[in-house]
């Protein structure tokens, strides 16, 4: 192994020790199905987004060097998080556009069996209930044919002004089973796309608790999905 891989694995896993200290320390995480997500080959983790919190939340519970995440390129400003993206080789990404670059270097990195993670609504919930899914994901999983595990997150919303003041915010993290998405038919692609990105987010709010389903909260889908009805 190349000495500048073994130098960026022991970054990583020093990384990942640091923040595990940090949430034991200063908050109380509750994790559910973490055996769900594989130790290796190419998947989706797929999660809501609540808060600065959530990306280093699963990077720390997740025991894989291929664990990476598309980052959008407005922190590229901000103290320390660059640094953080190249130790661990984040994707920048282009919001205000289609980013081909970005969605190109995140099918050859799932293509390698690595682990991709992914915000399908695309950005921080302001109200911490679901908002409306972007199609990045459906995209990515129809191009490479890897699983996605939907990810719910509850409790970090405001878990930041917590700590300050000194309560430990209660955070829970529910992983769900793998879901292999159907094949996008060429001619019905913008609609299957929908249907494939409403089938993650129902899986994602199927896992969490009613007050943070949002846009979801009455979607059929999703009822059918807590009542146990295979898509």
């Amino acid at each position: 192994m190349p000495e500048k891989v073994k130098r960026e694995e022991s970054m990583q896993r020093q990384l990942r020790f640091l923040f595990r200290l940090l949430f034991h320390w200063l908050t109380c995480v509750e994790v559910v199905g973490l055996e769900k997500v594989p130790l290796s080959g190419g998947c989706i983790l797929a999660s809501n987004h609540l808060s600065r919190l959530d990306p280093p939340l699963l990077f720390m519970l997740i025991e894989r060097d291929d664990l990476t995440a598309l980052v959008a390129d407005k922190y590229k400003k901000y103290p320390l998080i660059p640094w953080l993206v190249r130790v661990l080789k984040g994707i920048w990404l282009n919001r205000e556009e289609a980013d081909f670059r970005a969605l190109k270097d995140a099918i050859r990195f799932l293509e390698q069996g690595g682990l991709l993670g992914i915000a399908p609504e695309g950005t921080r919930s302001p109200t911490k209930g679901l908002l409306p899914g972007k199609p990045g994901v459906a995209y990515l999983a129809d191009k490479t044919g890897v699983p996605v595990i939907p990810v719910a997150i509850s409790g970090t919303e405001g878990a930041i002004f917590k700590i300050l003041t000194l309560r430990r915010p209660k955070i829970r993290v529910v992983f769900g089973d793998p879901v292999q998405l159907p094949p996008v038919e060429r001619e019905r692609r913008e609609e299957m796309l929908q249907r494939n990105t409403e089938e993650i987010l129902c899986r994602i709010a199927a896992l969490l608790p009613p007050e943070y389903r949002g846009v979801y909260a009455d979607h059929p889908r999703l009822k059918e999905i807590l009542a146990g009805v295979s898509s």
